[in-house]
């Protein structure tokens, strides 16, 4: 899928060239994911003999999505998710009910404003989520792209998500 995920990443970073929204897609994301699969961690599911919880087997089919697309960006992302669902579940566990909804709204509502920030503020333009829902799926693979770029890893993808010069920020 190297092929296919290149050119649908050559679209997703027209609407991401800003290093300030990339900032706060970062943040967005994070604050989203383990927000949204914070109560679904508490939903047990027996499975082939184990119990797992809700969160990883709804979220286990995007998983193999983005390791088909690229294998170390997704390899990545994993790892991430990994530790992200152990902080969901940590937090589910350890607060009531009542709080672990009131943190539910708390991080999806500001993982979705800084979302929202980063572009009409920084990019000075809609998400491109509302013309290629599909993007929804690309902004994880996007900001472990722009961290692996930074370590000096993925220089096939560098020349893809390279920022705009800092003078054609200002001219926006």
């Amino acid at each position: 899928m190297g092929g296919f995920f290149q050119r649908q990443l050559a679209v997703y970073v027209e609407y991401h060239r800003d290093p300030r929204n990339t900032a706060m897609h970062v943040i967005g994301i994070l604050l989203l994911f383990t927000g949204a699969v914070m109560p679904l961690t508490l939903v047990k599911v027996p499975l082939f003999g184990h119990e797992f919880s809700l969160a990883v087997i709804l979220a286990l089919p995007v998983l193999v999505y983005w390791l088909l697309l690229d294998v170390a960006l997704g390899a990545g992302i994993l790892a991430v998710s990994i530790v992200l669902f152990s902080i969901a579940t940590a937090i589910a566990t350890g607060v009531s009910t009542v709080a672990m909804w009131a943190i539910f709204a708390v991080l999806v509502g500001l993982g979705f404003a800084a979302q929202a920030i980063g572009h009409k503020v920084f990019e000075g333009r809609e998400a491109s989520l509302f013309t290629f829902p599909s993007h929804l799926l690309l902004g994880p693979m996007f900001v472990m792209a722009k961290l692996f770029i930074a370590l000096g890893f993925r220089r096939d993808l560098a020349a893809i998500l390279a920022p705009l010069p800092a003078n054609s920020l200002s001219t926006r």
